[in-house]
């Protein structure tokens, strides 16, 4: 994604001041959501090279309405709930989801299991859409579903491609509950297994959240070269191990790309 600048903000100014704090109020959004850590609204001010008064009025609007919070105890800001809901919204909503969905049902049908695509939403991941394989041995996970980060394959591989700070902040905030006898409920065994993951870019499952379900998960990039989704495969483990899984690794990285082409970059073409 291309920084952020006044530009847009500056043409409108021409058009009135409710345009033009539309304008400033989305562009002070946009700056908080890209950043890796909260940001005060003297900074966004620098940042954007606008009146600090103007930027602290905007950014209480904001606050008021649900769609920026301050970090407990802090004058920083960061994405409000109500935000995090748009954003879920946009993302799951079935019109825009067709290309999606295709991609996830060619990979499903191709490696013989289910198939999700999950993406980041505070502390946990969120199913926005997911491809049932037929088998009579199903788990039952449906769209909507919030999964822990510590102990799911997708969840792992979101923290593993955090920037150590960012990640560390969040291990910070996590509760690791025990969810089966693998499940990894400490910190550092955890960092641990996140920098091997960091360096393969596979998230992996073994039994960690529900007991015989083992599950592979790679990366969805966007065009700032972060990661936007993931997309994952799991099976029962009676049926599949996960070094089976790892055979179709290929396919997955191939489906990741092409979801990438098609949600992340809209501006390129498909690259199926």
């Amino acid at each position: 994604m291309p920084p952020i600048t006044t530009k847009g903000i500056e043409a409108t100014m021409k058009d009135g001041g409710t345009q033009s704090t539309l304008i400033r109020g989305f562009t002070i959004v946009e700056k908080i959501v890209q950043a890796d850590r909260p940001l005060s609204s003297a900074y966004l001010a620098e940042e954007l090279d606008l009146p600090k008064a103007t930027v602290h009025r905007i950014c209480q609007q904001l606050e008021e309405e649900g769609l920026l919070q301050r970090e407990p105890g802090g004058k920083r800001f960061t994405g409000g709930k109500r935000l995090r809901n748009l954003a879920v919204s946009t993302l799951s909503n079935s019109v825009l989801s067709a290309h999606r969905r295709s991609i996830l049902q060619a990979l499903s049908h191709e490696v013989g299991e289910t198939c999700n695509l999950t993406v980041l939403d505070g502390n946990e991941i969120l199913y926005l859409d997911r491809i049932e394989t037929n088998w009579p041995y199903r788990i039952h996970l449906p769209v909507g579903s919030r999964l822990p980060l510590h102990c799911t394959a997708t969840g792992k591989l979101f923290l593993a491609n955090m920037k150590p700070a960012a990640r560390r902040r969040m291990l910070d905030s996590l509760t690791l509950n025990r969810h089966t006898d693998l499940t990894i409920t400490d910190t550092e065994v955890l960092e641990e297994q996140l920098r091997k993951i960091a360096e393969e870019g596979v998230g992996y499952d073994t039994g960690e959240y529900l007991e015989g379900l083992v599950a592979l998960a790679v990366p969805v990039i966007g065009e700032d070269n972060q990661m936007c989704f993931s997309i994952a495969i799991h099976a029962p483990s009676v049926r599949k191990t996960l070094d089976e899984l790892r055979q179709y690794l290929p396919t997955l990285r191939h489906a990741a790309a092409r979801m990438a082409a098609t949600e992340c970059r809209p501006d390129s073409e498909d690259a199926a």
